[in-house]
């Protein structure tokens, strides 16, 4: 096998350099590998050209072409058994461009959809994170808000993750590739299952097209503090006037009215949202303000969580490896070494087992934090 790289590890750093870079507002160079497709696949949101700074994935020096690695792919499923071990070393170490590309050259060599013969030879947690890693990222979020809306409940935070957590253009994508897989809108099967202010809330999030600029309006952000003070000081946490401000202005505009928040109250709006710890509706609004400002440690809460208790929850864990491995992970990982002063990697080994532990592994990455 070809030699593996981190895209992080490679660079010599000091324990949480990332974080550094993140709260001061700079991205450093992002790790890019050029592909042109000369075929088009369905729901192509995000640009398959890239791989962020901040994501845990690694490639390898020289990655074998296209047709190499689906003919390997096909052997591993042929025989008495599959041969996971071939699936994983392929799949978990390609950009999102390369699996789109792998998919491509199967179906025209072998006249099967890859993902189709992945979900037929794979079983349990390990189909279901490979299913979702190999669906590109509009795909993927459509089909996570599918399972999420049909089986909502105020503790499932999918999406919310898929609204907040996304850009303007990837939500968008989302909502277009939920009506060519099922026909219908995200917001239609929201309306449909969740209820009361929860329903009121998730519909206005997910048809929202946020502006994504830097502009920020200061009078306007004191204002909106305090008219968030006024309603949650009289627990009106549903008001329209509260959901139209979390619900409509950019992520900018919403940081700073946070930071005007805390300026003036002297503790963050989250810490005033905690009045009732049983609360789910509270519980939604603070992650809907956590996806915001700080997506990271939402995630880096997510993934503790799902772990760090009795029973893991494979759903959260899977969903969150999945979606943030070549987006933010190696922020992630360095913000749960700091909170749990373990490496996230050893985390997940003591927490799972078999080929969907050494997948997650692959993914996340052995190196660094």
């Amino acid at each position: 096998m070809a030699p593996i790289i981190s895209t992080v590890s490679s660079l010599r750093h000091k324990r949480f350099p990332l974080l550094a870079t993140l709260f001061q507002g700079s991205f450093p160079f992002a790790f890019t590998v050029t592909f042109r497709p000369t075929y088009q696949l369905p729901f192509l949101s995000r640009s398959l050209s890239s791989t962020s700074e901040m994501s845990s994935l690694s490639i390898p020096v020289n990655v074998p072409t296209a047709t190499e690695d689906a003919d390997q792919l096909r052997k591993a499923f042929e025989g008495w058994g599959t041969n996971e071990g071939i699936i994983i070393s392929i799949i978990a170490h390609r950009s999102a461009a390369q699996r789109h590309q792998i998919r491509h050259v199967y179906a025209e060599a072998y006249g099967d959809d890859l993902l189709k013969a992945l979900v037929k030879e794979l079983t349990h947690d390990f189909e279901k994170l490979v299913r979702l890693w190999m669906l590109d990222s509009a795909e993927r979020d459509a089909t996570l808000a599918y399972e999420s809306a049909r089986r909502w409940g105020p503790g499932n935070r999918a999406l919310i993750e898929i609204a907040c957590a996304r850009s303007s253009d990837e939500l968008f994508s989302a909502r277009r590739a939920y009506h060519a897989l099922y026909k219908r809108s995200i917001e239609e099967d929201v309306a449909a299952h969740a209820e009361g202010d929860f329903k009121k809330l998730l519909v206005l999030l997910l048809t929202a097209y946020r502006y994504e600029g830097p502009e920020v309006n200061m009078p306007l952000a004191k204002a909106e503090a305090k008219l968030l003070h006024e309603k949650i000081r009289n627990k009106a946490y549903a008001d329209e006037e509260m959901i139209r401000i979390l619900t409509t202005r950019s992520k900018a505009q919403l940081t700073a009215t946070f930071n005007a928040y805390n300026n003036e109250y002297g503790h963050p709006i989250n810490k005033d949202l905690k009045s009732d710890p049983s609360d789910e509706f509270l519980s939604v609004l603070r992650a809907i303000i956590k996806c915001i400002t700080c997506p990271e440690k939402h995630f880096e809460k997510t993934i503790r969580l799902a772990i760090g208790k009795i029973g893991t929850d494979e759903g959260a864990l899977t969903r969150v490896i999945a979606t943030r491995a070549e987006v933010d992970m190696a922020v992630i990982k360095e913000l749960y070494y700091k909170r749990n002063s373990v490496p996230l990697f050893r985390a997940i080994k003591k927490d799972t087992t078999g080929d969907y532990e050494d997948f997650l592994v692959a993914l996340v990455g052995e190196e660094g934090a």
